[in-house]
């Protein structure tokens, strides 16, 4: 299973960042999510107005993920 995260900071506190992660279906391979990344995080970010994305990638999920 594959795993976006998206490494974002509070647009009031850009001292405040978090990665937020997004689960993909067992199915999309990283080379999948790479090509399908920028819908998800436009997504999430018309979701969270209060975050400003700064980064995110692709990876194999760990069980924290999960």
């Amino acid at each position: 299973m594959i795993t976006l995260i998206i490494s974002a900071c509070l647009l009031s506190n850009v001292n405040i960042c978090r990665d937020h992660r997004i689960p993909l279906t067992a199915e999309v391979s990283t080379v999948q999510c790479l090509f399908s990344a920028q819908l998800q995080i436009a997504r999430w970010s018309e979701e969270h107005p209060q975050w400003k994305v700064v980064r995110w990638r692709c990876r194999p999920a760990n069980e924290d993920d999960i």
